[in-house]
């Protein structure tokens, strides 16, 4: 494993993240979940990214489980606050990042994490209807009572990112990432984003680099989709994953088997490698439905990919790239959820 700065921070992370999106708690049973963290432990990653909303807390409560026993100086545990949490009906102030929410969703994260720290805080969503300001200063009184060392923010805009950057400097706290989704066929942060994150010493840590999966080529153009695999999940896979399931996107995808073959990589490990070239991409995340499967995502620690099969990459995926930087602004919800 391969380590990275956090942006301009002195944190460390493993370049290799494990994340549990999609599995933990709903597609996965809990005794697969922990043994996928614990290979990724036996693998060399040390950094775990989760959030509240996963699979509505039981994604926090499997890995807090899961990480009984470990040296918690030795892991570095992120977990993230915006959506609803907690048994129905949802109450008004259940969502967002309003102060009263932020506290409230501080403590029950550290009690599933089983942790009275996180190391990372991160704004799941930017909120068009609490002030910055209190927002910052929730999550400043948080770092100063030690229950986060460094905050972040997840799909978030140039503009907010600098916004809440200059507030997080008056409030003397360390605003250090930003968590955007990443990929060889989704670009948006480039442009944007990643300028300004660069300039303001703010790390990326992306997720998805796979493309929901698209990029490991087991989708073939005019083939009935792979039992079992995300395309065929009707509890949230399949929609997530829908906008890389053009048939021009997959038989583009198909051409870049060739460029692995060379490198000598297998498809995961390429498109995970290929976030990493990007200097200010401090971890990519992964996750995995099964142990082995973190066996092909960690052979892209330190691995170069050298120019001329970038440049491959780049006229094999030509148009079916997605390069909008105005996509990112509509991840910010423009209603409350609840």
């Amino acid at each position: 494993m391969e380590f990275r700065h956090l942006g301009r921070s002195g944190l460390q992370v493993s370049e290799i993240t494990y994340g549990n999106w999609l599995t933990h708690g709903s597609q996965v049973e809990n005794d697969i979940a922990t043994a996928c963290v614990h290979r990724a432990l036996d693998l060399g990653i040390t950094s775990f990214d989760t959030a509240d909303v996963y699979a509505n807390g039981k994604a926090e409560t499997v890995l807090g489980e899961a990480l009984k026993g470990q040296r918690r100086e030795s892991l570095e545990i992120f977990t993230k606050v915006y959506w609803p949490v907690g048994p129905d009906p949802k109450g008004k102030n259940d969502t967002g990042l309003s102060r009263k929410h932020v506290m409230e969703s501080i403590d029950g994260s550290l009690r599933r994490l089983q942790t009275d720290y996180v190391d990372l805080y991160q704004a799941h969503r930017y909120d068009l209807f609490t002030p910055l300001e209190e927002t910052m200063q929730a999550f400043a009184d948080i770092v100063h009572s030690g229950k986060a060392h460094y905050i972040g923010v997840s799909e978030w805009t140039a503009e907010q990112i600098r916004d809440a950057h200059a507030l997080a400097v008056d409030l003397k706290i360390p605003l250090v990432s930003s968590q955007p989704q990443y990929s060889m066929l989704w670009r948006i942060i480039e442009d944007e984003v990643v300028p300004t994150s660069e300039e303001l010493g703010i790390g990326q840590i992306v997720w998805s680099p796979m493309a929901q999966g698209v990029l490991s080529g087991k989708y073939v153009p005019g083939q009935p989709l792979p039992e079992g695999s995300r395309a065929t999940d009707q509890a949230g896979g399949s929609k997530m994953i829908e906008r890389f399931m053009a048939d021009e996107t997959l038989a583009a995808v198909q051409d870049l088997k060739p460029i692995a073959e060379d490198l000598g990589l297998s498809m995961p490990a390429l498109a995970i490698a290929w976030v990493l070239q990007n200097p200010n991409v401090s971890a990519a995340l992964v996750g995995a439905s099964r142990p082995e499967q973190l066996e092909e995502s960690v052979k892209a620690a330190g691995v170069t990919i050298p120019d001329d099969a970038l440049a491959r990459i780049d006229e094999v995926l030509g148009d079916v790239v997605t390069r909008d930087p105005a996509l990112v602004e509509r991840s910010t919800p423009q209603q409350r959820v609840v």
